[in-house]
């Protein structure tokens, strides 16, 4: 399976918005991992955007410079976000994709030509927009351009699009923005603008092939590094012979990478993503969490005031499939005190402690029926993940939870006599177990330690798992 997120723009530090969908695409990744398929993962950033160029004008420091200290800084969530991307792409800096994007730019030079444009341009979206403000809710006023631009036949595929789209041979989830494309493509397709002049660009960006004097349009370079960034192995193997190649992407880009990109490359005669999932916003007090807002919440601030597994669990537990999540601190420390204290650490805990008392530590083979969450979970998660819900997929891991909680009180072990008891304890321990592997791809380091709790013929010494934030 083949997994990319969207690639931000570098005109500021990362935000939560965008911690959001990378920590979507690791689930993805270590779910598919785990079942033994072979995955990438590829994120990266969009280097070459006027809006980073803006922003370094703003900062009195060189473009290169900005560029670079804040593609470092999405690179650096690795860590924080306990990520497992394989590729990291900077579209100003990896070696095969300016060479990449002249390619398709050549390969579909058949419905390209060149014509005088006058719009109003929104920067935060890097975008046109015949009227209104800009949906986004982008503050700055639209810019008036005036120029002479390169211009794709985006109407010719006005039908194909269709039928891709409406077949399935294009999935895109969740079914209401199927919905909203189906909708934008029947409506009829306009030609697009893909170029602009070099003037305007400040000189930043990928040159025209053959026409130095525009630059190439930021979207059509940044959609192009999904291929660009696999080399000639790679192509072959995640591009052409792999058959699940999967974006992750806000709906604010749906347009892009569900219209735009697919008809590029029906263009240039290349294979198309299978799927694209979409995800809805972050807000924090009804205002979309982003860069050109000014309501930005810095994830890595957020994990060292309450660790990842508070932050994960909030973005995988909370999010919903379809609707905008809004986003406060007290949020996240409530999900991460009920869920991961309350619940995953107490019971484990519970557990343990019971297993030390009443049998120095030491678990039996006698293990009778696992409760029936057990035996669900491997499906739904699966289930629920094919249809891009992480939070059905949460909840199917915490149901195994809740059903030990029930089990211990419907036991009771400490009223049993021994024989039953063996039998009720190694049952929970193996339900311990059976959480710490569904966990894995939602807690990473958090499913590591439930499994070292429960491990072994005899278990260590019992160590609460998860803090207590709320004090």
């Amino acid at each position: 399976m083949y997994i990319t997120t969207t690639i931000p723009y570098v005109n500021a530090r990362p935000h939560l918005g965008f911690a959001l969908e990378i920590v979507q695409g690791d689930v993805l990744a270590r779910h598919h991992r785990h079942l033994g398929e072979a995955v990438r993962f590829q994120t990266g950033t969009d280097d070459n955007s006027l809006k980073n160029v803006l922003a370094a004008e703003a900062a009195g420091v060189p473009v290169r410079e900005l560029v670079d200290r804040n593609a470092a800084a999405f690179e650096a969530l690795r860590g924080p976000l306990d990520l497992s991307f394989d590729a990291f792409v900077r579209t100003s800096a990896h070696p095969g994709h300016r060479a990449g994007v002249e390619r398709i730019w050549r390969a579909v030079g058949h419905d390209l030509y060149r014509r005088h444009y006058e719009g109003r341009y929104c920067v935060g979206c890097e975008q046109f927009y015949a009227e209104g403000p800009c949906p986004e809710g982008h503050e700055a006023p639209m810019q008036a351009v005036s120029e002479e631009n390169w211009f794709f036949r985006l109407s010719r595929y006005q039908e194909p699009l269709l039928g891709l789209i409406r077949s399935g041979r294009l999935a895109i989830e969740p079914a209401a923005r199927r919905n909203e494309v189906l909708a934008f493509v029947e409506a009829g397709l306009d030609d697009i603008s893909i170029s602009r002049s070099a003037a305007r660009s400040r000189g930043w960006g990928i040159p025209v092939p053959g026409d130095p004097g525009q630059v190439v349009y930021v979207w059509w370079d940044a959609l192009a590094n999904y291929i660009t960034a696999l080399g000639d192995g790679d192509y072959e193997r995640w591009w052409v012979r792999e058959p699940r190649r999967i974006h992750l992407v806000g709906k604010g880009v749906i347009r892009f990478h569900a219209v735009y990109w697919p008809a590029m490359l029906l263009s240039a005669g290349l294979p198309l993503p299978s799927a694209i999932y979409v995800h809805d916003y972050l807000t924090a007090g009804g205002r979309k969490i982003s860069k050109s807002s000014g309501t930005v919440v810095d994830p890595v601030a957020l994990v060292d005031a309450y660790g990842v597994d508070a932050v994960r669990w909030w973005l995988l537990r909370e999010v919903p499939r379809v609707g905008d999540a809004d986003f406060t601190e007290e949020r996240v420390v409530a999900r991460a005190d009920e869920d991961l204290a309350n619940g995953i650490g107490n019971l484990v805990n519970r557990v343990v402690t019971m297993v030390h008392r009443f049998q120095d530590g030491r678990v039996t083979e006698a293990a009778g029926p696992v409760p029936d969450a057990c035996e669900r979970a491997p499906a739904l998660v699966g289930d629920a993940l094919a249809a891009f819900d992480f939070r059905r997929a949460a909840a199917a891991v915490w149901a195994i939870v809740e059903e030990a909680n029930q089990y211990v009180e419907a036991t009771r072990p400490w009223h049993q006599d021994p024989a039953d008891r063996r039998e009720s304890l190694a049952t929970l321990v193996r339900a311990c177990r059976v959480l710490a592997v569904q966990l894995e791809p939602f807690l990473p380091t958090a499913a590591a330690r439930v499994a070292a709790a429960v491990s072994g013929e005899r278990l260590p010494r019992p160590e609460p798992l998860f803090p207590r934030l709320r004090r």
